[in-house]
């Protein structure tokens, strides 16, 4: 997908199952060879302005959502996301010098039962999570490497019973000395079960500018703002 576009989960109900080993365009420049190891949910190569909302998502091949290749002026909202492993991937890699300039807000979305780890895993760019309840991980829910911005407002973590995995937080593939100077920040975050997030970087409100997009709501109503989420039984000519 490239950009200008929205997802919008209302009214619709998709299933796709198999595809891959083909070529697939992804955007008017760019398509390559995928096999089905690289089946993702919703696939963002070089977008910008893209809105996926209201989508129920589980039990892909890859990510449920993958944003890379300098992509930006992302919102994943509203979304109920369940039952699968790399959950979201927000930059193509540590050397992908173009990810710097992404900008994610992830807003209203339901993280729940079966999910391990990426919820998201950022590189580079500026992120802004907020509002989203996170009842089950694994491993971790919130992650990172190279130097990105995370900006947690207002969210829901219940972390499980296993009790090596109560940490929200990775700062991934870089020692204490690198990543205590990176930008992640805890605001408001209802912390449940023994979840604990790793703060680092100076703290700064001028740090996170590019990582607030609205203002977050008590974490009291994160379980009421979400349960709406996931795709809507919407008919047309009909208010969802």
């Amino acid at each position: 997908m490239n950009s200008f576009k929205t997802i919008d989960g209302r009214g619709a109900s998709v299933h796709i199952a198999g595809g891959g080993n083909a070529y697939v365009r992804d955007s008017p420049q760019h398509y390559g060879w995928r096999t089905v190891s690289d089946g993702d949910g919703v696939s963002i190569f070089g977008g910008s302005h893209i809105w996926v909302d209201h989508n129920s998502l589980s039990n892909c091949n890859d990510g449920l959502v993958d944003a890379i290749h300098g992509s930006t002026a992302i919102t994943i909202s509203n979304n109920y996301m369940t039952h699968h492993d790399k959950v979201m991937l927000l930059g193509h890699s540590d050397s992908y010098a173009q990810d710097k300039n992404m900008q994610v807000t992830i807003a209203f979305n339901h993280f729940g039962e079966g999910l391990v780890q990426r919820m998201p895993r950022c590189r580079h760019g500026y992120f802004h999570v907020v509002n989203n309840d996170y009842i089950h991980w694994e491993m971790y829910a919130i992650g990172g490497s190279a130097d990105p911005t995370i900006n947690s407002q207002g969210n829901r973590f219940v972390a499980p019973d296993y009790r090596y995995s109560k940490e929200v937080t990775k700062h991934e593939d870089a020692p204490e000395s690198e990543w205590k100077n990176w930008n992640w920040r805890s605001e408001g975050d209802l912390l449940v079960n023994g979840a604990f997030f790793t703060a680092s970087g100076a703290g700064a409100s001028s740090s996170y500018a590019k990582a607030s997009s609205l203002s977050a709501r008590p974490s009291s109503l994160v379980g009421t703002i979400t349960g709406g989420s996931g795709a809507l039984n919407c008919k047309k000519g009909a208010r969802c």
